[in-house]
């Protein structure tokens, strides 16, 4: 992962971040590399998941799996960090076949799902740390039961991805499910390196250890400066241009298969910053699809932004044909590869032109090895950018809380009559 902070320099960018001020802060990287470096070595909560590359047995997923040989499609049944970082992958990557996920609770969208599934040829990825989440546990138990109404045996074809005890780890050790263990010290968005995010990729063929490996390249990358880690530089200059006032950060990756990347850096962004009133708003985009609508307000509108783009040096690639048509000269001899880089290149610059600040990620191909680099280069850039930010990275309490009150709207009027706040609301 290469990334480029030339357009969000105060040289090119208002706001923007001048080259003295990353020099000051370059120390205070150097510190928090420290920091990092001591919570990976002592396995601390959260530090822990930039040991994957080191630590997640591709062999042990390999052996949990291996019951699920041939199956056709993948269906996943989690949420936030048990399906996004998994999504990222297989939407990413070339499988042997087709992934699903079920990481909403919308009866429609379920219903349909499964009514168009061939459930005989479909394994089923269940996946939650505590066993107990109500929006997965929910879910599953609508797709065991419509197995069971098509006379299919479940139990063959299910995977359960969970800890060391809860209501899931129940149900595989009843019903003799193969099991990987949620990795310890991990939370679930920083969990796509892990078994959690691994295993439906490997049920599909993805070649998981190239993945792996693709990490831990990005992993020795890492050092005690901004100049020096591609990783820490993004995080540092997002840090850095938050203070100026560029509130927002828009994820835009400019090819289709890494649009689900998006959502992920969204929810990695977001989980992790947005604590005690700081942290900027993750927005997500695809080009050259968004330059058609969101780009107007990014050129036209207020500079509170930083767009990241993400591309690929090189990929397959389709020329376009002749056509006897005015005004498409510009055309001839070219590709779409080559038309979607025009794109991506007039962006850039339309960003540049007024002052937008900008930066560039660029990865070598779409494929295994990239994609787990780029995926590691980020975590590492929002753990780095949480030291600046000097907040609690890897805890979610605004999130805790919500799952606690939808608890108890499901248990009744008595238990929402304990909680004052909500009983002010309903008033």
């Amino acid at each position: 992962m290469d990334v480029d902070i030339g357009n969000a320099l105060a040289s090119a960018a208002s706001p923007g971040v001048p080259r003295s001020y990353l020099d000051r802060l370059d120390a205070r990287v150097a510190d928090a590399h420290e920091r990092i470096e001591r919570g990976m070595a002592d396995g601390e909560f959260g530090y822990a998941a930039l040991n994957l590359p080191e630590r997640v047995d591709t062999g042990a997923i390999r052996d949990a799996v291996a019951p699920l040989d041939g199956a056709e499609a993948v269906l996943t049944v989690g949420i936030g960090g048990s399906a996004l970082g998994a999504a990222t992958l297989t939407d990413a990557l070339d499988t042997e076949g087709e992934a699903y996920y079920l990481d909403n609770v919308d009866p429609a969208q379920v219903s349909d799902l499964l009514d168009d599934l061939d459930l005989e040829s479909t394994a089923v990825n269940v996946v939650s740390r505590s066993g107990t989440t109500a929006e997965t546990l929910a879910n599953f138990l609508v797709v065991r039961d419509a197995y069971e109404a098509r006379d299919v045996d479940w139990t063959e074809r299910t995977l359960v991805t969970t800890g060391e005890s809860g209501n899931l780890r129940d149900l595989a050790d009843e019903h003799d499910l193969p099991v990987l263990p949620v990795p310890e010290g991990v939370p679930g968005r920083f969990s796509a390196l892990s078994t959690v995010g691994l295993a439906p990729a490997a049920i599909l063929g993805v070649d998981v250890e190239t993945v792996v490996e693709g990490a831990r390249r990005e992993r020795e990358s890492l050092a005690g400066s901004l100049y020096e880690t591609p990783a820490y530089a993004y995080g540092a200059i997002a840090y850095a241009l938050d203070a100026r006032g560029a509130n927002a950060n828009v994820a835009m990756p400019y090819h289709e298969s890494l649009e689900t990347y998006a959502e992920w850096y969204a929810q990695l962004h977001a989980e992790s910053l947005g604590k005690d009133g700081l942290g900027q708003t993750p927005v997500r985009a695809l080009g050259a699809t968004d330059q058609h609508s969101q780009l107007q307000l990014y050129r036209a509108g207020p500079n509170d932004k930083l767009v990241t783009f993400v591309r690929a040096r090189d990929g397959p690639d389709v020329p376009i044909p002749e056509a006897d048509l005015d005004g498409l000269d510009y055309l001839a001899d070219s590709t779409l590869g080559g038309l979607r880089d025009a794109e991506f290149e007039a962006t850039e610059a339309s960003l540049a032109d007024v002052g937008l600040p900008n930066v560039r990620v660029t990865i070598d191909r779409v494929d295994a090895a990239s994609v787990g680099g780029l995926l590691y280069g980020m975590e590492a850039a929002v753990v780095l950018a949480g030291e600046l930010y000097d907040v609690e990275t890897f805890t979610q309490p605004a999130v805790e809380w919500g799952k606690e009150v939808a608890r108890d709207l499901l248990r009744g009027a008595d238990a929402l009559d304990e909680k004052e706040t909500l009983r002010v609301t309903r008033e």
